[in-house]
C-alpha cells in the first residue's frame, strides 16, 4: 500500500521574487505554478505578500540582477514555454492525421 505523504517543500526568496515577477510580467497564476512546479495557492501567497512587502529581499550582492538580464531570463522562459506548447501540438496532429483515412479531402 502506498502511502500518501506530503512532502514540504521550501523555497528561497530568490525563487519566490522570480516567480512573483513571472505572474506580474502577465502570466496567469496558474500558468507560472505549473511550469514551475508549485501549488497555486504557494504562488497567489506569495504573489499577495510581495505586495504587502512581507517577502524579504535578498542582499543586493547576491542577487545583482539588471533589468536586461531579467527580460532575457523571462523571455528565454517563455520560449522554452511556447516550444513545450509546439511539441504539444505537433504530437496531437499527428495523432488526428493517422486517425483520417488517406481518401478524405479537406
Amino acid at each position: 500500500m502506498q502511502e500518501n505523504k506530503k512532502c514540504a517543500r521550501r523555497y528561497d526568496v530568490e525563487f519566490k521574487h522570480n516567480a512573483v515577477a513571472l505572474v506580474q510580467s502577465g502570466r496567469s497564476i496558474s500558468e507560472v505554478a505549473g511550469d514551475l512546479g508549485v501549488s497555486t495557492w504557494s504562488l497567489r501567497r506569495w504573489v499577495n505578500l510581495n505586495k504587502a512587502g512581507q517577502i524579504p529581499r535578498q542582499p543586493a550582492t547576491l542577487s545583482a540582477e539588471s533589468a536586461e538580464e531579467r527580460e532575457l531570463r523571462r523571455l528565454r522562459q517563455q520560449v522554452a514555454y511556447l516550444e513545450r506548447q509546439r511539441d504539444i501540438l505537433k504530437k496531437a496532429l499527428g495523432i488526428l492525421s493517422a486517425e483520417m483515412p488517406p481518401n478524405a479531402s479537406p
